[in-house]
């Protein structure tokens, strides 16, 4: 006899929702339960129905499948056991969605891991760029067996327990489990007679010194790789890669803004009211003359253009920009203290019009505060 259809026995739709699936199978459960239906054999023939048709349905993996192959997907030499195997003759459905995906049939050959070095440059390395040279300890090639791990005159063979795939598979009701094989570790091939060098790693641990081509304009935090140079693979598996960070000190000048560079240069009460010129440094190690106008603030900026950072890879640069603090002068004699109280008699709003504005606002502020 054959069975109904699961969707047809909840009467639900088939893109019913999982709230749906529940609140239909407890109302039709509670209708044909057996204990509320003891003198009608139907009603515990159909509460079974129910049961595994809301078994199957609430399980979003087992409804996929139910979906595609229908009853089928379930049946097991013809029992019915919604929690039995898959049919002998029915393919497997799961290797079919999925085997060229994870790789079926194919042994996936693991290569060396890949390596983190740090490096720590100047400001000024990162604005010329430079050539590093790093001393690195890591695994390489086997030159006794080529990496093969096997000791001379001898090869691996293939691993008995999984014939070679390095994966074994084993069922658990509904579904193929794929382990890595313990005999082999995953490599498909066992060594009977290793390498006396490498005790069949394949490998050795050697030390290596590597050129790192740093680029101008380098940020901190940046990272180069150097493909292929970090752990060697075990047995002819490719090598891993080295990735080289970078890190950049201080400087006792500048601060950086991706390609714009920062200096804060103090000058004199003077120099700011009367002008002039000062020279400041520049990251390329030279001194350049910056004009100071008259009347300058504390705070305000001068752009050196051009002078900052390289962008990488590029011709263009940023700009420098020299952050004026005017400084109030300090450890005053008697004649200086004298010679300012005679130019503060001197002046007059116009000479410091910021703070004279800002006073007679407050004045104001506080005429409206005693209106």
């Amino acid at each position: 006899m054959a069975k109904k259809d699961f969707y047809s026995l909840l009467d639900i739709s088939r893109d019913a929702e999982e709230k749906e699936i529940k609140a239909a199978f407890r109302k039709l459960a509670m209708r044909y339960h057996p204990d509320r239906n003891q003198d009608n054999p139907e009603a515990d023939q159909r509460f079974k129905e129910i049961n595994e048709a809301y078994e199957i349905l609430k399980d979003p993996q087992k409804r996929a499948a139910y979906d595609q192959f229908g009853h089928q997907a379930f049946e097991a030499g013809g029992s019915g056991n919604a929690s039995g195997g898959f049919s002998s003759s029915m393919p497997d459905f799961f290797e079919d969605l999925f085997g060229n995906i994870m790789g079926k049939g194919q042994r996936q050959e693991r290569g060396g891991a890949d390596l983190r070095y740090n490096i720590e440059i100047s400001l000024k390395d990162a604005y010329q760029g430079k050539i590093e040279k790093i001393t690195v300890k890591s695994g390489v090639s086997c030159k006794q067996c080529n990496g093969s791990g096997a000791a001379a005159g001898s090869s691996p063979k293939n691993c008995s327990t999984c014939s070679g795939n390095g994966k074994i598979y084993a069922r658990q009701g509904f579904f193929r489990i794929e382990q890595t094989c313990v005999a082999c570790q995953g490599r498909g091939q066992v060594i009977e007679k290793p390498c006396n060098i490498c005790s069949g790693a394949g490998r050795t641990s050697q030390e290596r010194t590597l050129s790192v081509n740093i680029p101008a304009g380098v940020e901190d935090g940046t990272r180069i790789r150097l493909s292929g140079e970090g752990e060697g693979g075990i047995r002819g598996t490719p090598s891993g890669d080295l990735y080289v960070f970078l890190s950049i000190k201080p400087h006792l000048f500048f601060q950086r803004d991706r390609a714009d560079l920062f200096c804060h240069v103090p000058i004199s009460m003077t120099k700011a009211a009367l002008g002039g010129h000062i020279e400041v440094p520049t990251i390329s190690g030279t001194r350049t003359k910056v004009k100071i106008p008259e009347g300058i603030q504390s705070g305000k900026q001068i752009r050196l253009r051009g002078q900052g950072m390289p962008l990488m890879r590029t011709k263009q640069r940023g700009d420098t920009y020299i952050q004026v603090m005017v400084e109030t002068p300090c450890n005053l004699n008697k004649k200086q203290k004298d010679l300012l109280m005679q130019f503060e008699e001197a002046s007059s709003d116009s000479n410091n019009p910021e703070s004279s504005g800002f006073f007679a606002k407050v004045k104001e502020f506080w005429g409206g505060i005693s209106n």
